[in-house]
């Protein structure tokens, strides 16, 4: 069965494991043609799904909520979460004078179009108290590599994104990220918060259900594999993107598994599951900070009936403290 997948950015280091699954043939061991279309951003991949653009993809579990409130019948389902801790960010200059979030306001800000971190900025600005009305945001389609220099020459106070895509693209621009950053981490301040997810169209996850089976199965091997052999999985980037940086791509697979899948949940449930408890606390957080007219049920956001047993499933990542 042949099955379009929309992932989240371009041929990137964190895609790892699904380029190591197709390349070690556990896509075909489950009879399964993956065909792979880069995305532009986490976020937006959640309504090319409603749209029925594609069969599966890798997408944002809080613009579900959104979607899945809008458009329940169209909205994909979650079947295997990446992300069990937030990856966005508001990325500032380290030597500048913002230390907390409330010193966010009044500030300009800079996004690329569609960026998750960008979208749930009112969650964000909800759970920390900050009047968000005085503060300034462009949206730029600059590759971060770009942005950060221009960042710490005064264009901009502060940058929306993923903390390891920050990270490897200011490395790309030459630059020390741990030197000249300061990261105001969406897992500290609004804790109940996924990120990265795969998700089914609602047809897919009806009409076929073993192949969506056989499809976590797959990714869920890649995964394995990913963690034991992380040179190979960056080679299976490379062959799909020869001109990527190596080293940087490297570093942001290394720090996404280091950071965004590392909650201490994974120490029990390991990688993949998405507790119900948080997806409500989630959910409520969204519903008053965007008035969402019909929020959906955790059962609606996330079907843990494809999930492989708990013994198959990466621990390793899980930080118990």
């Amino acid at each position: 069965m042949k099955l379009r997948f929309i992932l989240n950015t371009f041929y990137s280091g964190p895609q790892a494991w699904f380029f190591l699954a197709q390349d070690r043939g556990y896509f075909r061991d489950e009879g399964l043609e993956l065909e792979f279309t880069e995305g532009d951003t986490l976020a937006n991949a959640v309504p090319k799904l409603a749209d029925g653009l594609y069969d599966a993809g890798y997408g944002d579990m809080n613009a579900l909520v959104e979607w899945a409130s809008a458009r329940p019948q169209d909205a994909p389902y979650g079947v295997y979460v990446m992300h069990n801790r937030s990856p966005y960010t508001i990325a500032v200059p380290a030597a500048g004078p913002l230390r907390s979030p409330k010193d966010l306001e009044g500030r300009k800000l800079v996004t690329h179009p569609n960026d998750a971190a960008w979208r749930m900025f009112p969650e964000f600005c909800a759970a920390c108290g900050i009047d968000a009305s005085g503060i300034e945001i462009e949206v730029s389609t600059l590759p971060h590599k770009d942005i950060v220099p221009l960042m710490l020459q005064g264009k901009w106070d502060g940058l929306f994104g993923f903390v390891n895509t920050i990270k490897a693209q200011s490395i790309e621009a030459g630059l020390d990220p741990a030197a000249v950053l300061h990261h105001f981490e969406w897992q500290h301040h609004v804790p109940s918060l996924y990120g990265g997810a795969v998700m089914v169209t609602p047809a897919l996850r009806r009409d076929h259900p073993e192949a969506v089976k056989g499809l976590v199965r797959a990714i869920n091997r890649g995964l394995v594999d990913t963690v034991n052999e992380i040179e190979a999985a960056i080679d299976a980037v490379v062959r799909r993107n020869p001109a990527i940086d190596r080293a940087a791509n490297k570093a942001r697979l290394t720090g996404t598994l280091a950071l965004e899948m590392a909650h201490a949940d994974g120490a029990t449930q390991g990688i993949g599951p998405a507790d119900p408890l948080r997806l409500a606390r989630t959910t409520e957080l969204m519903a008053q900070a965007k008035g969402l007219a019909h929020p959906p049920s955790p059962e609606r956001l996330f079907d843990a009936s494809f999930l492989p047993p708990l013994q198959e499933r990466v621990r390793s990542l899980a930080d118990p403290a």
